[in-house]
């Protein structure tokens, strides 16, 4: 089991520019840190992903996924948004978790938390974003009964849920409209 973080080795750097890194981002990689972590996917398999956080919540996340990791919540898989060309859609069509892409919140011109890294999606096949009719991923339309709790889904009072609030991240299925089930973030 590994659980690490570092600064975003130059590898990552390339492999970000112009991606998820895009060039008007307001910081520079130093206010982001690289992380490996451990986690279990739906199969009970012990895999290895990576995610890009804020630098100054990178133990707390590590700290999160150990909790999950103990519990064996399921993670489909998770992997940069960058091997999805930093598409949001693309990135939960494929049920993955991730955290840093900077990008709009879509149709504002407010930065989401995620271009902080200051937001982790999980599981958006289980767990989809609900606004009006729209249903992202159109996978996740067989997980919107809430009450039919299933591996790999996110509700109140669950440990997952319970290891992301218990460290004074707020969640996304909490909201009026949307509903974002997928979605944690930090202030």
């Amino acid at each position: 089991m590994i659980f690490k973080r570092e600064s975003l080795p130059e590898h990552i750097k390339e492999f970000i520019k112009g991606v998820s890194f895009k060039e008007d981002t307001p910081f520079g990689y130093e206010e982001l840190t690289y992380l490996t972590i451990s986690y279990v996917d739906f199969g009970d398999n012990n895999c290895l992903g990576d995610m890009i956080v804020a630098t100054k919540i990178g133990d707390e996340v590590l700290d999160i996924f150990r909790e999950l990791y103990a519990i064996r919540f399921p993670i489909h898989q998770i992997c940069l948004v960058d091997h999805y060309g930093a598409n949001d859609e693309a990135s939960m069509s494929a049920n993955n978790t991730h955290a840093f892409n900077f990008r709009r919140i879509a149709g504002s011109e407010t930065i989401s938390r995620h271009g902080y890294g200051m937001a982790i999606d999980i599981n958006p096949v289980q767990n989809p974003y609900i606004r009006k009719n729209d249903i992202l991923p159109m996978a996740g339309i067989g997980y919107l009964n809430r009450n039919n709790v299933r591996s790999g889904m996110i509700v109140h009072g669950c440990p997952a849920y319970n290891a992301f609030v218990s460290h004074g991240w707020t969640w996304g299925g909490d909201w009026d409209t949307p509903k974002d089930y997928h979605h944690f973030e930090k202030h």
